[in-house]
C-alpha cells in the first residue's frame, strides 16, 4: 500500500469479521482494531482518553463518538499501525463515518476500503443459533454442521456438559440482524458514494472470502 490503509469491514454478528480481520492482518501486514479491545487497553493503561472513558463506564454510561475516536487517534499514531489497520466495529453510523473522515484527514488518511460481508439473513439465524461449546474445555459445536463424533460427549476433551450463548437464541439473532440492517444501511451509501464500497459474498467458505477480500484490497495496492 502506497501510504497507510485503513479498512473498513462491515457485517452483522457472526458474519465472520473477526475472523477475516486476522486474516488480513496476515496477509497484507495489517493491524486489526476493535474498539471494545481498544477502550479496554486505553482504561488499562490509564491514557487521558482511557481515564475519560473509564469515568463513563464507572457510573454505567455510554462512551461517547468523541472519546472513542480519541482512544482510535492514540493508537493509530503507534507505530505498528504503519501498514495500515483494520476497523472492526467502527464506525457504526453515518455520524461516526464522519467523523472519522474529519479524524483522518488531519492526518493526510482516508478509508481505504469499507468491505461489506454480505450474508443471507435466513442462513445466519441458523448459523448462530445452532451454535454451542463444551462448558469444560470451549470447543466449538453446531446442531447442523459439527456435533461431536459421539452424542453428548466433547471430541477434545471428553466432557458431557454443553451450553449456548443467551444471545444465540433464534430469535435474538433475528432481532440483532434487523438492528444492524437498519443501523448500517446508511453506512453502505456512505462509502459507496466515496467509491470506496466493496462487497463480498460472506456466505462462502472462509478461504474463499479471504480470497475476494484479497482482490478488493488488491485493486487499491500500490
Amino acid at each position: 500500500m502506497s501510504s497507510p490503509a485503513v479498512v473498513i469491514l462491515l457485517g452483522p454478528p457472526g458474519a465472520g469479521k473477526g475472523t477475516q480481520a486476522r486474516m488480513l492482518e496476515e496477509d497484507f501486514g495489517l493491524v486489526q482494531l476493535s474498539t471494545g479491545d481498544l477502550l479496554r487497553a486505553a482504561v488499562a493503561r490509564g491514557t487521558e482518553a482511557g481515564q475519560a472513558a473509564r469515568a463513563v463506564m464507572d457510573a454505567g454510561g455510554l462512551v461517547s463518538d468523541n472519546i472513542v475516536l480519541a482512544i482510535l487517534k492514540d493508537r493509530m499514531a503507534e507505530p505498528d499501525v504503519a501498514k495500515g489497520v483494520v476497523l472492526d466495529g467502527f464506525p457504526r453510523t453515518a455520524g461516526q463515518a464522519e467523523a472519522l473522515d474529519v479524524l483522518l484527514a488531519s492526518s493526510g488518511q482516508k478509508v481505504t476500503a469499507a468491505i461489506s460481508l454480505e450474508v443471507d439473513d435466513a442462513a445466519m439465524v441458523e448459523r448462530i443459533a445452532g451454535r454451542y461449546t463444551c462448558a469444560t474445555c470451549g470447543e466449538g459445536y453446531h446442531d447442523t454442521f459439527k456435533q461431536p463424533a459421539h452424542a453428548g460427549t466433547c471430541d477434545k476433551c471428553g466432557g458431557h456438559a454443553f451450553k449456548r450463548r443467551a444471545d444465540d437464541k433464534a430469535e435474538t439473532v433475528r432481532a440483532r440482524l434487523e438492528a444492524y440492517h437498519a443501523q448500517t444501511a446508511p453506512l453502505i451509501a456512505y462509502y459507496h458514494a466515496q467509491g470506496v464500497l466493496d462487497r463480498v459474498n460472506a456466505m462462502g467458505a472462509i478461504g474463499d472470502i479471504r480470497k475476494e477480500l484479497g482482490r478488493a484490497l488488491g485493486k487499491v495496492s500500490a
